[in-house]
């Protein structure tokens, strides 16, 4: 059976920034960083700053993320651990995902096989020059249907996801990995509050407060969609707002609802406030099934609720945050 863990005491004073988030009530819907481009790499630990910093091999690209971010291009850079199935010694695996459109159901993904020593050109070429990427045919995988769980173990950046994180990294690497399925452990990528997180690849689905009880509904998609409410923090094709509409829906529709291509948009938001921390906003989702034949809107009213006290990092004092309910949903087409 799953736990609801929000019945737990107020606990104003802990270390560990999820455990007063998951103990306190907070709602991760929402808090899924969207991009339309994803870089995942394979490179061994530490992964600390001054690594990235030192090493002439990776700091090409510890540049090429800070360049991405000053150009607000809505691009991701991941790294995860080598894995010793799924790692070759001297190689480094990378897995690049595209948005392939603005309505979209999972991400493409390209994936290459090449010596580490060529893992910064690969991944400048994918970003700033992809019509130069014949240089590395002969590196690039044949194309499959693998899905990827990424599990954040990353205790250098918050010692809540090293705490947490590994656990549910070793259940799912051990009881669950196959030829059709890898889990891999990675780097921070937003949300230490909510460990244990992971994100599932190529969909890009985000997980957050994660319990072992929770992983087969996860894994196997055969039960309630209802029982991973809780622990949705929301797909990344969508922002904030959108994703806390797209969940009402799925909640609805159940796991067919996944192989639905989506697009979202704010129509309207609180003026009074950065829309970010609105306390109302107007949402649009438009949907279409894999085959086009049925397509469709909803419109939604997305509406302040309370505030739960949280922290976004282990140590913090502990702050207000907002939660959200969805007030009006409806089908409109």
């Amino acid at each position: 059976m799953i736990q609801n863990m929000t019945a737990q005491p107020l606990i104003s004073d802990c270390k560990f920034c999820s455990v007063a988030s998951k103990s306190n009530g907070e709602d991760p819907i929402g808090t899924a960083h969207p991009f339309d481009t994803l870089l995942v790499m394979e490179i061994s630990q530490p992964w600390t700053e001054e690594r990235l910093m030192s090493d002439p091999g990776l700091r090409p690209i510890h540049d090429l993320f800070h360049e991405l971010y000053e150009q607000r291009i809505a691009a991701a850079i991941m790294v995860v651990a080598p894995d010793r199935d799924y790692s070759k010694p001297g190689y480094a695996r990378v897995m690049y995902y595209q948005r392939p459109a603005t309505l979209f159901a999972e991400f493409t993904q390209q994936e290459f096989l090449l010596p580490e020593d060529r893992l910064a050109p690969l991944a400048r070429t994918l970003f700033q020059h992809p019509d130069d990427l014949s240089q590395f045919a002969a590196y690039r995988q044949p194309a499959t249907s693998i899905r990827e769980l990424l599990v954040c173990t990353h205790g250098n950046v918050d010692v809540a996801c090293g705490r947490f994180g590994y656990p549910i990294y070793q259940q799912l690497r051990s009881q669950y990995a196959s030829d059709r399925l890898r889990v891999w452990r990675c780097a921070h990528f937003g949300g230490h509050q909510f460990a244990p997180t992971l994100i599932d690849l190529p969909v890009g689905q985000v997980w957050g407060h994660l319990e072992p009880e929770v992983l087969p509904v996860l894994v196997q998609q055969d039960r309630n969609v209802e029982l991973l409410r809780q622990f949705y923090r929301g797909w990344v094709g969508l922002t904030k707002f959108e994703q806390i509409v797209e969940r009402e829906v799925w909640m609805q529709q159940g796991w067919n609802w996944l192989k639905y291509c989506k697009s979202g948009q704010v129509l309207a938001s609180d003026t009074a406030n950065e829309e970010q921390d609105a306390d109302w906003a107007e949402v649009r989702l438009d949907f279409a099934d894999p085959d086009g034949r049925e397509t469709g809107t909803y419109e939604a009213r997305v509406e302040v609720c309370g505030s739960v006290m949280s922290a976004r990092n282990s140590g913090e004092a502990l702050t207000p945050v907002k939660q959200y309910r969805v007030s009006r949903l409806v089908r409109v087409a």
